[in-house]
């Protein structure tokens, strides 16, 4: 058992994952969102009920009474003082007729709820895919770093072995020897801490996707898209959140709810108006005291045959004052509906600043991956001239180091952008109803 545990462990840390198969994978095991699920589906069981509401209620009851003392004989209606016993049989049915649709209102409020609550719980897969999504580019981006201070590492090293040689001819001093081992060192510490921070971004996809059973995680690379001048022209924040309010499931999910809050005050107010209800039952009765001429008690079943009655009747309700509690009711549900319109409101002022923002970063981003790609070409060719100016004895080693941070540094700053834009993109991509994640 345990070589097949580890054997499992093995294989989940060599499998290269993609962006696509971790959201799945987060989607399917992700606990919070089963809560969400569950709200849906209790929704949903309130929406039946509410359909429900409109068959007929029906009863049936028993009872078995022993009387004692001074009581009424339910036979001859005299008062008399002797022990006796009855029992009753009645079957009661009744639907309502009229009372002021507040059943159908109800219908349409408890369904336009399910729907919101079905319309969250797809917000909330998106939400989790898009914290997939970060934290998938957050393990690319330290795994370039990674690889940029192995090269610096390479390259100090290389140095510190070009030093020693300088040294055994006599061309350098001892100080240039520690001056090399220094920056050795340095960059081995930033390759230390550049590893350290992919640990910690793999732990937070592992984290977001439950992966249970391991402390590591392969991911396959996103490439970078490129995209023609004519589709970065059509990136305008206006008709992104025209389309993002049409189908974002939050957005959805407020306006559901602003439909519901609109029923409810139709349902509090149809308690205002008189209710129609038709009822009709049957009964039946056995009585001790119920006796033929000769005093003898009618046998049960004569008397369940013979005592049969029926009954059918329509009531009608009119309500004339309960303390004011229902208009009062009519008012609480008409702020409720303006607080619903005004979340959706306030949701969708949110939205359309979001694109903003993201439009606004999506140029800016763009300007920025244009000059960082030239200054990493700068800072290597000024990073070459500096290599081979050492290696001729023209500079020292703090000065080749400067030229070395120079470059690493343009490296990172130009791999940040580059993931940036990539998540960037992605996001608007969804805003504009985009295929981003296979979610359903």
């Amino acid at each position: 058992m345990f070589l097949i545990g580890f054997i499992s462990i093995h294989l989940s840390a060599q499998q290269k994952w993609s962006l696509d198969e971790c959201v799945s994978y987060a989607l399917e095991h992700n606990l919070p969102l089963n809560d969400f699920e569950y709200t849906a589906q209790s929704n949903k069981e309130t929406y039946r009920q509410s359909i429900r509401n409109l068959l007929p209620d029906i009863s049936a009851r028993t009872n078995y009474v022993i009387n004692f003392g001074r009581s009424t004989d339910p036979f001859t209606n005299d008062v008399v003082t002797t022990e006796f016993f009855s029992n009753s049989y009645n079957l009661d049915a009744s639907i309502d007729l009229f009372q002021g649709f507040q059943k159908l209102n109800s219908i349409k409020a408890s369904k336009f709820l399910y729907k919101a609550t079905q319309e969250e719980a797809l917000q909330q897969k998106y939400l989790l895919a898009f914290r997939v999504m970060q934290a998938f580019y957050d393990i690319q981006f330290f795994e370039g770093l990674v690889a940029i201070s192995k090269e610096q590492v390479a390259v100090s090293q290389s140095n510190l072995d070009l030093v020693k040689k300088q040294i055994e001819l006599g061309l350098m001093a001892g100080a240039d020897l520690y001056e090399a081992e220094s920056l050795l060192l340095a960059d081995k510490l930033n390759l230390t801490q550049s590893e350290n921070q992919l640990v910690t971004a793999k732990l937070q996809l592992i984290q977001e996707m439950n992966l249970e059973d391991t402390d590591d995680i392969s991911i396959q690379p996103v490439m970078a898209k490129k995209e023609t001048s004519n589709k970065s022209v059509q990136i305008q924040s206006d008709s992104i959140f025209a389309t993002a309010q049409s189908f974002l499931p939050l957005i959805k999910a407020q306006e559901l709810r602003a439909k519901a809050a609109k029923k409810q005050v139709a349902v509090a107010r149809g308690a205002l108006s008189p209710s129609l209800n038709l009822f009709w039952g049957i009964g039946t009765g056995y009585f001790e005291t119920t006796r033929d001429s000769l005093e003898n008690t009618i046998p049960f079943r004569q008397q369940f045959r013979d005592n049969t009655f029926q009954f059918v009747g329509v009531g009608l309700n009119i309500p004339i004052s309960n303390r004011w509690s229902n208009r009062s009711r009519v008012k609480q549900n008409k702020i409720e509906r303006l607080r619903a319109e005004n979340n959706l409101d306030v949701q969708k002022q949110v939205l359309f600043q979001t694109i903003q923002q993201l439009v606004q970063e999506y140029k800016a981003l763009q300007a920025e991956y244009e000059q960082s790609g030239q200054n990493v070409e700068a800072q290597n060719l000024a990073f070459t001239i500096a290599q081979k100016r050492f290696e001729k004895g023209l500079i020292n080693a703090l000065e080749l180091f400067t030229a070395k941070n120079l470059f690493a540094s343009a490296q990172n700053t130009n791999l940040q952008v580059r993931l940036r834009l990539e998540v960037n993109k992605s996001t608007l991509d969804f805003y504009r109803g985009l295929p981003v994640f296979d979610i359903n």
